[in-house]
């Protein structure tokens, strides 16, 4: 198996990553396991943090490296939290990052909301270096819609409140390989697959 280094520390996306990319040969290693310390993440778009993080993991060990940057962009609140997703409800404080306050910070700032549309967002960045001229990079979408009461045990972020009507239930209560299948990291990772094979 090759070794891809994961610009991210996050325990759930470390296991979406790895079992998706398990499949293509590659054994996934979080940027912890290095002791790389999290990059900064000071753009307002998910592309430019993406990038900045998958240089700074890639110059630190040496590895091919893989970042992400994702969040949910909820329509009322006009893409909010977007980049911020992780510390949305920390923004401006130096709180630690808290899925709990954030869910409760989107609840309470959709309140008197109608439009409960809402998609996830993934950009996905492949450096084969951390100087790569030429970066692989793959998008996806996952459209649904904010529920006030948490569903579901499985997934992590904002998955026990993101509610898909097409399968009748949130995403915290899909199985993990349907969720792995079908969701915004999933998109990406299968166009971001298509991409690497294909630069061969």
């Amino acid at each position: 198996m090759k070794k891809l280094v994961l610009a991210s520390n996050n325990a759930g996306k470390l296991r979406e990553f790895s079992a998706l990319l398990a499949t293509v040969d590659f054994e996934v290693l979080p940027q912890a396991h290095f002791n790389v310390p999290e990059a900064e993440e000071p753009h307002g778009t998910f592309v430019e943090n993406a990038i900045a993080k998958a240089r700074h993991a890639a110059k630190l060990t040496g590895l091919p490296a893989l970042a992400d940057d994702s969040g949910i962009c909820v329509e009322a609140l006009g893409g909010a939290p977007g980049v911020y997703s992780a510390r949305f409800a920390a923004l401006g404080s130096n709180e630690p990052k808290s899925d709990a306050r954030n869910n409760e910070k989107l609840i309470a700032d959709l309140k008197d909301k109608r439009d409960r549309r809402a998609h996830y967002y993934c950009i996905l960045v492949f450096v084969r270096h951390a100087d790569d001229p030429q970066p692989i990079i793959a998008e996806g979408e996952w459209w649904g819609e904010i529920v006030d009461k948490p569903r579901g045990a499985n997934g992590f972020g904002y998955d026990p409140y993101f509610w898909l009507p097409e399968f009748g239930c949130t995403a915290a209560e899909l199985a993990s390989e349907k969720k792995n299948a079908i969701s915004h990291r999933g998109i990406a990772l299968a166009r971001l697959m298509e991409r690497l094979t294909s630069r061969r």
